[in-house]
């Protein structure tokens, strides 16, 4: 499939991306830059790191603030003249939450009251936030669809479910226009492989790279809805380029809209290895315990964002994968 062109549907207009330094926004952070966009990138490197804006660096047109969203006045500061706001700032990952519920919720909720009140005050034209598909905690029908939910199953699954809360009561009350994108299992080039809260697909990828065993928890059944980067990444700019009122303080599930367990994604690594690492074909998988707060399985309709938002996802999970084994075998 041709690749579409999404930069120009921002463009040569002020914008902040928090959390820019981070895998997901450091590739929304490029696509904005190609659309002649002024870039205003907030981090406090806690989990991103400077050799993702590698290329953004190289525009003038891009600033850099190493800052917290817990300070309200470096929001302020960060969105200073901003005519839009990409919000990707948040601790992530489940275990991290359990291990540590407190600075989950002061950054996730406590930065994101802050970020929405800064958008407020400066009268940003749209506000787009990234949501979670954890928001659907132990609701078993699949596929998932925005308006029904279940309980949270982790702190930051509640996190996450409180901004949405909060984003709907800002525009309510202060009419600060906000879209949610629950993302679902967002994978691609720049993800960190490393650390007790890495995701799946780079940590699966660099232990077949090195000739590692991969390690699953629980039996390999959980299925989830693997969504390349650059899918993601489309939806932030359609939602804030959207021209209807109805995606107005809306949330919008992002992903492919396809299941994959985890047996069959090592298996879609391996093959996709096997030509240029032929040992990668003898390589078995570990089996562990699962995780507190996962859920069993997670896929989406993506109805709605393609109706409202005009939503095509490009990139499969095969298609994907192909391009961030490439990354990492250029980058491990």
């Amino acid at each position: 499939m041709p690749e579409i062109q999404f930069n120009h549907l921002i463009q040569n207009q002020k914008v902040l991306v928090t959390g820019g330094a981070g895998f997901i926004g450091s590739h929304l952070i490029d696509k904005l830059l190609e659309g002649g966009n002024e870039v205003v990138c907030l981090d406090n490197l806690s989990t991103g790191n400077q050799r993702n804006l590698t290329e953004a660096k190289k525009s003038p047109r891009f600033t850099f603030i190493n800052g917290d969203i817990r300070e309200p006045e470096v929001c302020r500061k960060a969105v200073k003249g901003a005519k839009y706001v990409f919000h990707q700032a948040a601790l992530g990952s489940v275990p991290r939450s359990v291990d540590d519920p407190v600075t989950t919720n002061e950054v996730n909720v406590g930065g994101f009251v802050n970020m929405l009140t800064a958008a407020k005050d400066e009268g940003v034209k749209r506000f787009v936030y990234a949501a979670s598909s954890s928001t659907y905690g132990n609701h078993s029908a699949l596929p998932k669809t925005e308006d029904i939910i279940g309980q949270p199953l982790s702190p930051y699954a509640v996190s996450k479910y409180v901004n949405e809360l909060y984003a709907r009561v800002f525009g309510d009350v202060y009419d600060l226009k906000t879209i949610g994108l629950r993302y679902f299992n967002v994978f691609g080039e720049r993800q960190d492989p490393n650390g007790a809260y890495a995701a799946v697909i780079p940590r699966f990828i660099t232990s077949v790279i090195k000739g590692e065993s991969p390690r699953i928890n629980g039996d390999g059944t959980h299925s989830r809805d693997f969504t390349y980067v650059q899918n993601a990444v489309q939806a932030n700019l359609l939602a804030a380029s959207a021209n209807t009122p109805d995606a107005d303080n809306e949330i919008f599930n992002v992903a492919y809209g396809e299941a994959t367990t985890l047996i069959q994604l090592v298996d879609i690594i391996t093959q996709n290895l096997v030509p240029l690492l032929p040992q990668s074909n003898s390589i078995s998988i570990q089996f562990g315990p699962e995780r507190t707060g996962d859920i069993k399985h997670s896929l989406a309709s993506i109805e709605k964002a393609r109706k409202v938002l005009g939503y095509q996802p490009q990139y499969n999970i095969e298609e994907g994968l192909k391009r961030t084994i490439n990354w990492y075998l250029k980058n491990t």
